[in-house]
């Protein structure tokens, strides 16, 4: 049973057997499903069985080999001169940037000279 609420009474009362649905407004599901936009297969399931074939090569066995290799290498630094740089400027940023937060906070402390 659904249910208003009374304006005279400030009560709910039984509202008849319909449920209340306005004319402007439409159903939340859409007509048409939207086209998936991410790592599709380049065929149908369907059509080539249980096999799917995607685009690209997969990598994953290759990174692994390289990852749980243990010579000593912190895993942050394992795939070369790239990730060293990468780390370096990301090191050098951090100490620059909190070298500069605390040559701000100096001169923020200092009294004006005005």
């Amino acid at each position: 049973m659904y249910y208003k609420l009374n304006g005279v009474t400030q009560r709910l009362t039984g509202a008849p057997a319909a449920a209340y649905s306005p004319q402007g407004l439409r159903p939340g599901v859409p007509s048409v499903s939207p086209p998936v936009i991410f790592a599709s297969p380049t065929k149908l399931a369907s059509e080539t069985g249980s096999q799917v074939e995607y685009l690209g090569a997969n990598k994953v066995p290759d990174l692994q080999k390289l990852f749980q290799k243990s010579d000593g290498v912190p895993i942050h630094l394992k795939k070369g001169l790239m990730d060293r740089l990468l780390y370096r400027s990301t090191m050098g940023l951090t100490v620059g940037g909190a070298l500069y937060c605390l040559m701000a906070l100096y001169f923020a402390a200092q009294p004006s000279k005005d």
